[in-house]
């Protein structure tokens, strides 16, 4: 028999044998049978409303037909409470949004104790540099740290699958500030690759993939040193930095910057390192700064902290305290009182009418539209993969009635300020509640007894959890 009627002979039998499998497989319970494929069908079709309704949406987006019309008018702009903001930031084709909330709350800050112009921003592509520098240097110690692992070790896959992103959160923020400083954005200002990140950040994630290969092999190599690593390594990092340089332009040592006021008259010209310049205009104790958190799938009124959730490798990984939104709400509003602006996170797609910037439960109709219920409760969807932290944006203003409840609220986004109301989003407080994560608040709007949990020894968490994910 020629080696062609065999293969066509062991195809013929493959199949067989996989229709026989697919047989069993029905009978057992586990398939589509021909009779649940018929039950199927009787749900659906008989009727002309069916017919008519599957006439309309299969050229239209659900999201556009949920639509619903009797919640229009629910969307109001007015707040009882506002940290007056000074202009909206935009992040364009990045994932910045944590760097950029970040340094929005400072740069009101900023603003209102200096005098600045209301335009006057901080570099983001200054401290996003470094950003990419340190996030690179963490992966790469990160495999020489667990080379003794197995690459199929739940860990050091994780690692190669995600050896760098531009997304992040606000210890990031706090750590790459305390050692590297701030400048202005007119000293390094945006470049192409800052706005539009993800073909750089491809090409160093795949030169850190080979790059972390190379230092496990070279880690378990007889005689290795600790020293030789680590001059590797510096190698290798030097490669980043050139790819950095070339696509963000090389960050100052010290620059020379005008100081303008309000009006936008020139006050003084004075050289400065970047640490100078935070030191003089933005100095801030992040050390009393804490991340708290609603996480019902998790025990309230304990620390929590993520590994590898970090930007530099010697910094801090996010820690937080999680608590029912009871005490979250309160806190909040505290900080807005006292016009003090908050980091803040949230699932931010979920029930969004864009065009507004309004986010209520209440924008869409799909069980209407669908004939069906969705009815996890945020416990649920989180545990599921179906909900979680996705955006950052800056807390500035909260809607209260005459009894102190809160009705709204409102952030800063950083998409622009052509983007939903002028810039911001505004969301009702059963959205808030539903969909808010976290937000990092200063320690004198936090109660003692709160503030004393903080000291607790964290639960570690591994990075794979389902509430980790970086801000973007």
């Amino acid at each position: 028999m020629t080696k062609k009627y065999i293969a066509l002979a062991l195809a013929m039998g493959l199949a067989a044998g996989g229709a026989v499998a697919q047989k069993k497989q029905q009978q057992a319970g586990g398939g589509i049978s021909t009779e649940m494929m018929q039950q199927m069908k009787r749900g659906f079709g008989s009727s002309a409303s069916d017919k008519a309704l599957r006439n309309i949406m299969v050229s239209q987006s659900p999201k556009k037909l949920a639509m619903n019309y009797e919640n229009a008018t629910r969307f109001d702009s007015h707040f009882s409470n506002r940290v007056v903001s000074k202009a909206v930031t935009d992040q364009k084709s990045s994932g910045r949004c944590w760097m950029f909330t970040g340094m929005n709350v400072l740069r009101n800050q900023t603003i209102r104790k200096h005098g600045l112009p209301a335009d006057f921003q901080f570099s983001q592509a200054y401290l996003f540099f470094y950003d990419q520098l340190e996030k690179s240097n963490l992966f790469l110690q990160a495999m020489i740290d667990t080379y003794k692992k197995p690459i199929d070790d739940q860990e050091v896959q994780w690692l190669f699958k995600n050896p760098i992103s531009d997304g992040g959160q606000f210890t990031g923020v706090a750590n790459l500030i305390d050692k590297y400083g701030l400048v202005p954005a007119d000293v390094m200002p945006e470049t192409y690759n800052t706005n539009n990140t993800s073909s750089i950040s491809n090409l160093i994630a795949l030169k850190l993939r080979e790059d972390g290969l190379q230092l496990r092999e070279m880690a378990g190599q007889k005689g290795m040193t600790a020293q030789k690593l680590q001059a590797k390594k510096t190698e290798m990092l030097g490669v980043i930095y050139r790819m950095l340089a070339l696509t963000m332009g090389e960050p100052p040592a010290q620059f020379s910057w005008q100081q303008k006021d309000a009006k936008g008259e020139i006050v003084e010209t004075t050289t400065y390192t970047p640490m100078e310049f935070y030191q003089k205009f933005a100095k801030t104790d992040f050390s009393k700064y804490y991340m708290v958190m609603n996480d019902p799938t998790r025990e309230y009124y304990k620390v929590y902290e993520i590994q590898y959730d970090r930007h530099v490798y010697d910094g801090q990984n996010w820690r937080y305290l999680n608590l029912p939104m009871e005490d979250i709400a309160p806190m909040c509003i505290a900080s807005i009182k006292d016009s003090t602006m908050m980091y803040f996170s949230c699932d931010v797609g979920k029930f969004l009418d864009s065009e507004k910037g309004f986010m209520d439960m209440n924008n869409y109709d799909y069980e209407s539209l669908m004939g069906t219920t969705f009815g996890m409760d945020k416990k649920q969807r989180v545990t599921t993969y179906a909900s979680g932290s996705s955006h950052a944006m800056t807390l500035c203003a909260v809607d209260l009635d005459k009894d102190g409840t809160p009705l709204k609220w409102m952030v800063e986004n950083s998409w622009g300020i052509n983007s939903g109301w002028q810039g911001n989003l505004i969301m009702t407080n059963d959205w808030f509640n539903e969909y808010m994560f976290r937000v990092v608040l200063e320690e004198k709007y936090i109660p003692a007894n709160i503030l004393a949990m903080m000291n607790q020894k964290p639960v570690m968490l591994p990075a794979w959890d389902p509430m980790f994910a970086p801000e973007e």
